[in-house]
């Protein structure tokens, strides 16, 4: 199942050009002590974020000193957002919304704005998904009259982006957030919407009080932030100290203005699904070990596509991962008559499955294991397909597709009619293989820098000629 991707694609006005990338495996997440707030009872929060993991505790913003005295906004397990606060022992207000949020390949933009001194209760927090206001709460106990706000009184408690109480810590990206304090704001303060209908982000002009900040995540050229992923840049230095943030890898150019793929942790095999794992902002697969179904440890990226010519690469981390393309139309299995699959395997074999049979080239083709980096240049205009081991083509002769479909040595060809995405598998039963993928955004480290001829994107190895990143701005151009 390919999941339609939801970002901004706009190449004029307010572009966002960093995100931060939280591993929930790592432990990360932000930290600040603030000072006294403008206002006790009125708070803004405005963040766009891609979340990962679906079914999982994921807190957003928080404060905690125990568990009598606590705010938090969060994803639960059952994938519902929260708004919760106890102080003292006793609950002051609990929103669960009705909606969902499992899509690992949208951009969310959430507001959550409080102001306690309204008469009415429902308008004392007002929550906004992607502009519009969420009125459907599964739990909707609304704060008393001028309630004091936990998050605005506990100065001596630290404000978390990312973690909760040593646990619960987020996966996924976040981008583009602010903290308005001592005023209950409109979503259009943030954001807008576009000729087509799709809400986009817009610069905030406003004030920010005396505890607001903006979190642009990225690195200052000033000395004192320098090593600072946590930076304010609203004017009041209010900065947020990482922990185990690695700035170099985490910040990314996945945003809500230029959405890059990943892999789809909802678009997997049985065995994958069932045994395997994903991290690093879902660029990190592990498929499972169960012996006899290598077939079903496929998984396909969030981004698929039937023209244009595109670029990504993958590391192989551990024993038998393989780099590929799987149509969406076929079965993850991918190996029936009306499959359209295509893999690079680390027996030094491509494999083509194209609706009457497997068809294995050998020739030319070298073998690969661990960290050796693997490159897929697709041509979906001429149905072509080329790999690539550390940066030689394989084949015999050697492919170059910067000059396809008359190269020689192409792979395929790709039958019409089949939409194609990214795919990762698992060359053997009984093994656990391990790759990690790079749109042009690898959670790995890399030796050099390369973009496409767009100026997108950060491989390893240069992208062909008239090949490009999958993102969003990439596909309003040339998918």
């Amino acid at each position: 199942m390919a999941f339609p991707v939801i970002g901004g694609t706009q190449e004029s006005g307010y572009n966002i050009d960093n995100s931060l990338r939280f591993n929930d495996d790592d432990s990360a997440y932000l930290s600040r002590t603030p000072s006294t707030a403008t206002n006790d009872d009125k708070l803004t929060f405005s963040f766009w974020a891609k979340r990962c993991t679906p079914f999982a505790n994921h807190k957003i913003l928080t404060r905690y000193s125990s568990a009598d005295n606590r705010f938090y906004i969060g994803w639960a397990n059952n994938d519902k957002l929260y708004i919760y606060q106890k102080v003292g022992g006793t609950e002051s207000f609990n929103l669960q919304t009705n909606r969902l949020f499992r899509d690992p390949s949208a951009w969310y933009h959430i507001v959550v704005a409080f102001d306690t001194t309204q008469g009415t209760d429902s308008n004392r927090i007002k929550l906004y998904v992607n502009g519009t206001q969420e009125t459907s709460f599964s739990t909707s106990n609304y704060p008393t009259q001028n309630l004091d706000l936990y998050y605005q009184t506990a100065t001596s408690v630290l404000v978390k982006i990312g973690q909760y109480d040593s646990s619960q810590y987020y996966d996924g990206y976040f981008s583009d957030m602010y903290l308005i304090d001592g005023q209950q704001l409109a979503p259009t303060e943030f954001g807008e919407t576009d000729d087509n209908g799709v809400w986009i982000p817009k610069n905030y002009t406003g004030s920010y009080g005396t505890t607001g900040f903006k979190l642009e995540f990225k690195q200052l050229g000033t000395a004192a932030d320098a090593t600072s992923i946590g930076a304010d840049t609203s004017g009041n230095d209010n900065h947020f100290s990482q922990t185990n943030v690695t700035p170099a890898l985490d910040r990314t150019e996945d945003t809500p203005t230029n959405n890059f793929c990943t892999m789809n942790p909802l678009d997997v095999g049985s065995d994958l699904r069932d045994n395997g794992s994903f991290a690093e902002g879902n660029l990190e697969v592990t498929n499972g070990a169960t012996s006899g179904q290598a077939d079903q440890q496929r998984v396909r990226g969030t981004i698929a596509v039937t023209q244009g010519k595109w670029y990504f690469e993958m590391k192989n981390l551990a024993n038998t991962a393989s780099i590929g393309l799987l149509a969406t139309e076929a079965a993850h299995g991918g190996t029936s008559a009306n499959s359209m699959l295509v893999e690079y395997n680390n027996g030094g074999e491509i494999r083509f499955y194209n609706g009457s049979g497997r068809t294995t080239l050998t020739t030319g083709i070298n073998t690969f294991t661990t960290n050796d980096i693997l490159g897929c240049a697709l041509d979906m205009d001429n149905r072509r397909a080329y790999f690539h081991k550390n940066g030689t083509y394989q084949g015999d002769p050697t492919p170059d597709p910067a000059s396809s479909p008359s190269g020689s040595g192409q792979h395929a060809p790709i039958l019409s009619g089949f939409t194609m995405a990214p795919c990762m598998f698992d060359n053997s039963s009984g093994n656990a293989g391990k790759g990690s993928f790079n749109f042009g955004n690898p959670a790995f480290s890399i030796s050099s820098g390369n973009s496409d001829a767009n100026g997108h994107g950060n491989f390893e190895y240069a992208v062909p000629s008239g090949y490009f990143a999958l993102c969003t701005k990439n596909l309003t151009a040339y998918g």
